[in-house]
């Protein structure tokens, strides 16, 4: 998942975890919680994995704070685990590839929040992949996630 202030792309990957694939992008609010848990049930996904928005340096600001918040309330109310994957230059690389693909303006706008998902994902499963195990940090309910103070 890209979670905004506004849109959230969710993507996912097949069973083998080797491709990632554009979903649906669910406006961020209230019931975006509940829907983003019943795409999960629907799609039998096996693991929740969330971009987290970290800057050049690696460093995080408000918006990652954002990002930690919402992921504790999606890991209290599913009953899969939720990943943290660092998730820096995902839209950037989003933006271009639909730019690549001949998406510009406002088709772009409607689908960049899937594609920086898809970009997130495709990192995640290629890491894991390479590293043989699963990258970034696991949430855990209650406990404050890296970074927090």
């Amino acid at each position: 998942m890209d979670v905004g202030d506004v849109r959230i792309g969710v993507a996912m990957c097949d069973p083998d975890g080797m491709i990632a694939t554009p979903v649906e992008t669910v406006p961020a609010g209230p019931a975006a919680h509940a829907r983003l848990l019943q795409i999960a049930s629907e799609i039998e996904v096996v693991e929740i994995v969330v971009g987290l928005p970290l800057s050049l340096s690696g460093r995080e600001g408000p918006a990652a704070g954002k990002v930690r918040a919402f992921v504790q309330v999606l890991a209290a109310m599913s009953d899969r685990p939720v990943r943290l994957v660092d998730e820096r230059l995902s839209t950037v690389t989003a933006g271009s590839q639909l730019r690549d693909s001949g998406r510009t303006g406002r088709g772009t706008r409607r689908v960049i929040d899937q594609a920086a998902a898809v970009v997130i994902l495709q990192n995640a499963l290629d890491a894991e992949r390479t590293r043989g195990h699963a990258p970034g940090e696991l949430v855990v309910v209650g406990e404050p996630t890296e970074g927090e103070a």
